[in-house]
This record gives C-alpha cells, structure tokens and sequence, in this order.
C-alpha cells in the first residue's frame, strides 16, 4: 500500500515540482538510504516519506481470502528550514489523497485524518510535517 500511495502521490506535477527531493517507501529519509533527497552539499531538499503505521478490521465485509479494515498512514515532510515548500506540499497531498478511491489496489476509499505541523526532525536537523490519512480497503 505505501508504494501505491507513493506512486499516485509522484504522479502528480504540482507535489513534486514542491518535493524536489523527492517521495519515498522507505523506513526512512538518509543521506545512505535515499541520497537523492540531498542536495550536493548534504543538505535535506524538500521530500515527502509515506509510512504505514496500523491496520485493524473494520466493518463486515468479507471475500474469499480478504475482510475489511482500516489502515492508517503518514506522509512525512521535510525540508531544511522553514515550512514554505513543505506546507503547500501537505496541502497538495490532502487534495490528492482525501475521498480518494484507488480500486485497482482493494481501497474503497482514504480519508485525511489530521495534521501534526511545525515540528523538527531532530536527526536530520530540518523542519518537518505530517499528515494523517485513513485507509479503508480490502484486507486480503
């Protein structure tokens, strides 16, 4: 599910010509694991990060092989200083994603959830954001 948000979310222009580090599936954003998200100097470009957090049945809907449920997931973002790119990026992303029906991947619908704004990412020394979306789909 994470790389199938991942890819709806690249395939938008407006986000990524905002996130020009980039949006990732990975566990996390570093200079070892994604070094596109940096700039030549080391330095954290804007970039988004989608995270699955939990999933729990929900609803009594059941198929062969699947039941209902709801996953929670987070997009992360981050940028150096300030929240100028990295507010309209989470903006774009809750325009893209809220109501959303991805069909072909078993999701009925995703739903924005909240927003955690104006925080630090400590490791990476560079602002950050997330918001908060929840998944209802075909659990298989």
């Amino acid at each position: 599910m994470r790389d199938t948000i991942k890819d709806y979310l690249e395939a938008d222009a407006t986000l990524t010509g905002l996130l020009t580090g980039g949006i990732y599936a990975v566990p996390e954003i570093s200079r070892q694991d994604t070094p596109d998200a940096f700039d030549a100097n080391g330095e954290i470009e804007p970039c988004g990060l989608v995270k699955l957090e939990t999933e729990g049945q929900f609803g009594p809907y059941e198929e062969a092989g699947g039941i209902s449920a709801r996953l929670y997931v987070a997009v992360f973002f981050y940028q150096r200083t300030g929240y100028d790119v990295i507010d309209p990026a989470l903006a774009r992303t809750r325009t893209l994603l809220h109501k959303q029906n991805l069909s072909t991947s078993g999701v009925w619908e995703i739903s924005w959830v909240d927003d955690v704004m104006d925080q630090e990412d400590e490791a990476l020394g560079c602002a950050m954001s997330m918001s908060r979306y929840m998944v209802t789909r075909l659990h298989s």
